[in-house]
């Protein structure tokens, strides 16, 4: 079981539960790399071992020595679903620097060319961060987007397929899944990484025996560490892991595909060296290491840094995503439901595909601002909409085919964006309902992260809708979440 007694050395950083509270010096098998919290599967293939051990265990042969914490810098980044962002703070949280890139849109043959453009974007973020600080630098985390998955080479790490991403569905699976997992799990989503790999490995002709799956933000630390196939147990939640228990299920490694499943150490544990040639590059030192990541929601989580039960961060991006803190832990796949470990307590909640990508489809930046100005939020909107962006949504209500409402439109624009930012506040309101119904701890109070966050007119809608306070968190960015695993990382290393 996960140990309930982490603390920070730091006044007021969160911390994740974690099964190894070091790494350890010298991994030469397979029992070590269980010890240092890797969980392995008896029930794994021979020929599988034998790959998966090298490419995680042959590397860190070598001691791994903490870097000293003093006067030290973490950095974090967030890998959102419209671009990238890094946080670099020091032992006290304190902001040093940070910066955001957006991606660039590489395409091929028609398609944008995401794992590419994710690539780039890291390499660009690591050239921002400012040359005086980097020298610095004790540990590097990487936050990503939910469920976004990809198939890679396991011997090169280069994609087999296009990434999954994280609002895509792959209804051909599900039915599959469904009939090897528990009833309503969360992986019974059409958008589930579990469903994803499913569809891939369906549709795959060759390269079976060579595959790995990793998550978006697992790729990119690949980049820096070197070590491929290590995840953690925030993004391999929709895959089937168990972060109660800490291991995959029987049901899942019984599977043919189970081969291609990654390691999983608790988030902000310590992975190994950041790569000679990219602290060359870069001008990081020899003693930066590079710590196992989160999801963007639960970085948006940590950075607001809510620690009582009832207490709730609701991340408005491009998306919708909510966490709730709670002693009841609340899995329902039928209305996109899924919990997380957070030491002795779970984040309870989900994603919907409503947010503020749906309004950056329709109004820019600036007329938001200015309209946004005009409206009255102790008004109710009489507009009933359910913005989307495209066909489908994952919470409150999971339907893979729900279309977007938008209309009718009134000629006036800022009645129009009224009536949406309301709707889009009814549907926080009813998932944080429909959290309490299923069991989950009432919520209190509401944090807000993302950009959302800045609209104050938007926030006392909100405010009003849901019937409970509502502000801003004092820190609103994922990266900041991230960077503070880093400086975990760091902390528990020593």
């Amino acid at each position: 079981m996960i140990p309930y007694n982490l603390h920070s050395p730091a006044p007021n950083l969160i911390l994740l539960p974690s099964t190894a509270f070091s790494p350890p010096n010298y991994v030469t098998n397979a029992y070590d790399l269980r010890a240092s919290g890797i969980w392995i599967s008896t029930n794994i293939s021979r020929r599988n071992r034998r790959r998966t051990t090298m490419s995680v265990g042959a590397e860190a042969l070598s001691p791994v020595v903490p870097p000293q914490v003093v006067n030290r810098l973490y950095l974090g980044m967030d890998f959102g679903t419209s671009g990238a962002r890094f946080a670099l703070i020091d032992q006290e949280g304190t902001v040093r620097a940070e910066g955001k890139r957006e991606y660039p849109l590489y395409k091929s043959d028609e398609t944008i060319d995401w794992a590419s453009s994710w690539k780039t974007t890291l390499f660009s973020l690591l050239e921002d961060v400012p040359n005086h600080y980097r020298h610095l630098v004790a540990s590097i985390s990487i936050d990503g987007t939910s469920a976004t998955t990809m198939i890679v080479d396991s011997n090169t790490g280069q994609p087999l397929s296009k990434p999954f991403l994280y609002n895509e569905s792959c209804p051909d699976a599900l039915p599959l899944v469904k009939s090897i997992a528990p009833v309503n799990h969360t992986v019974c989503s059409a958008s589930s990484t579990l469903c994803k790999l499913v569809s891939w490995w369906n549709r795959a002709d060759s390269n079976k025996e060579s595959a790995m799956l990793l998550h978006q933000a697992d790729w990119l630390l690949w980049f820096l560490h070197g070590k491929l196939g290590v995840s953690d147990y925030n993004n391999a939640l929709k895959v089937g892991y168990d972060p109660e228990v800490d291991s995959y299920p029987p049901w899942l490694l019984a599977q043919p595909y189970s081969q291609l499943l990654p390691y999983v150490k608790a988030p902000g544990t310590c992975i190994g060296y950041l790569k000679e040639d990219i602290r060359s590059r870069f001008g990081f030192p020899n003693d930066c290491i590079v710590c196992t990541g989160t999801t963007d929601s639960i970085a948006a989580f940590l950075a607001a840094r809510a620690t009582l039960p009832g207490q709730a961060v609701t991340s408005l991006g491009s998306t919708l995503a909510i966490k709730l803190l709670s002693t009841s832990r609340i899995d329902d796949a039928r209305f996109g439901v899924y919990s997380h470990r957070l030491d002795n307590m779970w984040l309870v909640g989900g994603a919907s595909n409503t947010g503020g990508a749906v309004l950056r489809q329709i109004f820019t930046d600036e007329e938001l601002e200015e309209m946004s100005k005009q409206i009255n939020p102790m008004k109710s909107s009489p507009l009933d909409y359910y913005p989307l962006t495209s066909i489908g949504e994952r919470f409150p209500v999971a339907d893979p085919q729900m279309s977007p409402r938008l209309h009718p439109r009134p000629e006036n624009d800022v009645e129009y964006l009224h009536g949406i930012l309301e709707s889009i506040a009814r549907i926080e309101g009813n998932a944080y309902r429909l959290l309490r119904d299923l069991g989950a701890t009432q919520v209190e109070e509401v944090f807000t992260a993302g950009g959302g966050s800045k609209n104050e007119k938007w926030t006392k809608i909100r405010e009003r809708v849901l019937g409970f306070p509502v502000r801003r968190a004092t820190q609103t960015e994922a990266a900041y979440g991230a960077a503070l695993l880093a400086l975990r990382g760091a902390q528990s290393s020593i």
